[in-house]
């Protein structure tokens, strides 16, 4: 764990040095749009959960990211910006607004610096929320995914660019190493819930939420596109002869067998001290082959392909 922590720590810089520095173009002008004053704000309640703001110079957290994009387009953000779709932006529950965080998706290593300016997603299970262009830019199409959320400071060449809404070029990929620690972190999440509905929230609860502006209960996915939910795990599909499945893996309790088996929309059975997580069954290769892409994407490296005979 010392060694892991090490790590995480350390992700982002070597020798004192930033791994990816800004692009070489130069920014563009920037009007209206500053990163001061910085707010914090009081603590708020919203669907009975209440949310203190603070301000962490090292926060650095594993969860759950999700997308929202044209629906609130032009719309106060909580820190009384306008939301723009396309810019690199973020809405995060507690961190002061604005600031910068490192974003890391889980499946591909890939990393973006991003803006926070927004107070959202408040579906409680969900760690950030990305606009649509954030999104595009760490390669997320749909759904929700895994991510490393990291605050950073960054120059001020960057600053400008995300202020501008332009993307900063693309941190260097995340080492396998460190991205097995993080994977694993992941995999110890309850699986999220999907969510039911972009709504904004009213503007008294927004100004409790932060400066000014409305809040965001952020949809996972294009407007107000959410994906279906994975069958309930735990009841074994019925199987026939020449069956395929995918062995996702094998756990030593039945709470992190059923996490993992709602991520991927598997079932549980017990294999002795262990319970063991597959998907399937399926009629053909093609299938298994795309089922254990889908569980190799969510993280699970070691998913296999079996037949039933």
């Amino acid at each position: 764990m010392a060694g892991a922590a090490l790590l995480l720590s350390g992700c982002g810089s070597l020798d004192g040095k930033r791994e990816a520095g800004p692009t070489a173009s130069p920014a563009p002008a920037v009007t209206g749009v500053t990163d001061v004053p910085v707010t914090i704000g009081d603590p708020y309640k919203i669907g009975g959960v209440t949310y203190t703001p603070i301000d962490v110079a090292d926060y650095d957290e594993v969860g759950y990211a999700g997308w929202y994009g044209d629906d609130l387009a032009g719309k106060p953000t909580a820190n009384g910006e306008t939301f723009d779709p396309a810019s690199i932006s973020a809405a995060h529950k507690t961190l002061p607004l604005p600031s910068y965080v490192e974003v890391t998706a889980l499946d591909t290593g890939r990393t973006i610096l991003v803006r926070v300016n927004d107070r959202g997603p408040m579906v409680t299970d969900r760690l950030i929320g990305l606009s649509r262009g954030a999104a595009e830019q760490l390669g997320i199409a749909d759904g929700v995914t895994a991510v490393r959320v990291r605050r950073t400071n960054p120059p001020a060449a960057e600053r400008r660019l995300l202020r501008a809404g332009e993307p900063v070029r693309e941190r260097i990929a995340t080492p396998q190493s460190l991205l097995a620690i993080l994977r694993a972190k992941a995999k110890e999440l309850p699986a999220p819930k999907a969510a039911t509905a972009s709504t904004p929230a009213s503007p008294a609860t927004a100004s409790a939420a932060g400066k000014a502006g409305e809040g965001r209960f952020i949809v996972e996915g294009p407007g107000t596109k959410v994906p279906a939910p994975p069958p309930q795990p735990g009841t074994k599909p019925a199987a026939t002869a020449g069956s395929y499945f995918v062995q996702v893996g094998a756990f030593s309790t039945e709470s992190r067998a059923t996490a993992a088996a709602k991520l991927v929309g598997g079932h549980v059975s017990k294999a002795g001290n262990l319970w063991r997580v597959r998907m399937g069954p399926f009629a053909g290769d093609a299938e298994a082959r795309s089922a254990q892409a889908t569980a190799k994407a969510k993280g699970f490296r070691d998913a296999l392909i079996q037949r039933d005979r």
